[in-house]
């Protein structure tokens, strides 16, 4: 029974390995998807959504009243 996770773990292991390792086309498309993602997640990250409470607040409990606030008032 403990056999059968681990065969069926190398067979899926196994196909994605050989179906990438066979690929011309795809290896290309598969680093310009990387490269994207990387912009989208890191670089557009810091430009778009800055740490606002960090950089108005100093303490735990002056962001959490404002957040407080800020939930209470949007009521």
């Amino acid at each position: 029974m403990a056999n059968i996770p681990m065969n069926l773990f190398r067979r899926i292991w196994n196909l994605f390995y050989e179906g990438f390792r066979g690929m011309t086309v795809g290896k290309r498309l598969w680093t310009i998807i990387l490269v994207k993602l990387c912009i989208l997640f890191f670089i557009l990250r810091l430009i778009f959504f800055p740490n606002f409470l960090n950089d108005r607040f100093k303490t735990d409990k002056e962001r959490s009243d404002y957040v407080r606030e800020q939930l209470i008032k949007r009521k």
